[in-house]
């Protein structure tokens, strides 16, 4: 008698274990930039991924969520100390995040073999997406050539024989002038790397005043961008040179370069005006959340990270102790991403359409971009071949 309640005692405490498991809070560490120029960014970021949840009642795959936010400063070596801290003293079982790519390169390690999944909604460097994939790691966003990629083939559809091409001297600088030239086959005036953070661009412009150049491909985020886009067009070199871009000219930058930027172009994955009712319902709900701003990518990627820890841990029952099985959930992109078509490849990083967009100012005045067209259907970065998941 004694050994049967016993063992009915045992079987009572599993099931209150397993009820404490799924009713504990899920703690989620953020570690995104909020200091400095670039911290625009990082809030779009913080603030798509707590509209998800709240949008979500507060839950993701029926828990509770504690998020607690980092503010990396945009400073590796502080990235890494906060990414420790998440993973070591909060226990988090997810970070999302982080805007550069210099700061994905420093937390990769700590957090990852911690058994803390990373999800990257912006940052996707090429060599994550190929021979150093990761199986904890997975990317909402886009390996980082892809984005500039559309501009490449955009300039060389558009007959531009000659441009000119900038980048911070930084992982994700690199990668989009690696981008731009898969598919431009036109000659380059000058190709520059520039300091991170850089803000005064008058050597930089008379270079492309004087290099004859057709068009000139820029990546320069966040205050980069702003700066770098006024002074163009005081210089007077908008109606003499077609201005491509990527991340230079978004939802981040307008609000301070508003019509200095009109008409400009860039590549994206997204863009607010995307077509499906599930992006029509998340604009709404972020302008009317954040005083009116028009989300970013670096918003609608952290609802998607969001939504994809919800899609995996329903299919989990909201357990996060089983690695391997919540691992193959998420592989199997269980939501309905904003943009539509979305699935993960091999390497993590997702299968999905770019399109050429170009500012536009709405009917209300906001500045925003808007899709021209589509340029790459169900795109498969260049470097999964190089993944070898283990």
């Amino acid at each position: 008698m004694n050994k049967l309640l016993m063992t009915v005692a045992a079987v009572a405490l599993m099931g209150v274990a397993g009820t404490a498991q799924a009713q504990d809070k899920l703690k989620i560490g953020i570690v995104t930039t909020l200091s400095g120029p670039a911290a625009v960014l990082g809030q779009q970021l913080r603030n798509g991924f707590e509209l998800a949840v709240k949008d979500n009642g507060g839950k993701l795959g029926g828990r509770d969520v504690e998020l607690i936010v980092q503010d990396d400063e945009l400073k590796p070596d502080v990235a890494v100390s906060k990414a420790k801290a998440l993973v070591d003293r909060d226990k988090v079982d997810f970070v999302v995040g982080p805007i550069f790519s210099n700061i994905l390169v420093a937390i990769m390690k700590p957090v990852t073999e911690s058994g803390a999944f990373l999800i990257s909604p912006n940052a996707g460097t090429s060599n994550f997406a190929g021979k150093d994939c990761n199986p904890n790691f997975f990317v909402t966003s886009y390996q980082n050539n892809q984005v500039h990629e559309v501009m490449g083939k955009f300039a060389t559809d558009s007959g531009i024989k000659k441009a000119f091409i900038m980048a911070p001297n930084y992982p994700a600088g690199k990668d989009s002038l690696a981008g731009f030239k898969t598919y431009y086959k036109g000659a380059i005036a000058d190709e520059v790397y520039v300091p991170l953070g850089q803000l005064d661009y008058s050597a930089e412009l008379s270079r492309i005043s004087a290099s004859g150049a057709d068009a000139v491909f820029v990546f320069l985020p966040g205050g980069m961008g702003v700066n770098f886009v006024k002074q163009f067009r005081q210089a007077g070199l908008a109606d003499k040179v077609k201005f491509l871009s990527a991340f230079t000219v978004d939802e981040s930058t307008l609000p301070a370069q508003k019509d200095a930027a009109l008409g400009f172009m860039a590549g994206a994955n997204w863009a607010p005006d995307l077509d499906t009712p599930q992006n029509k319902k998340f604009v709404a709900g972020y302008e009317k959340a954040y005083d009116g701003k028009v989300p970013a990518s670096y918003a609608f990627q952290a609802y998607d990270a969001a939504l994809l820890i919800d899609g995996a841990l329903k299919a989990t029952g909201g357990k996060t102790t089983d690695k391997a099985a919540l691992r193959a959930a998420m592989a199997k992109a269980p939501f309905t991403s904003l943009r539509g078509k979305f699935k993960f490849n091999t390497n993590h990083y997702p299968i999905q359409d770019f399109y050429q967009v170009k500012v536009v100012k709405r009917d209300d005045g906001k500045f925003a971009t808007s899709i021209v067209k589509k340029v790459f259907t169900d795109y498969t970065d260049p470097f999964a071949k190089d993944c070898k998941m283990k």
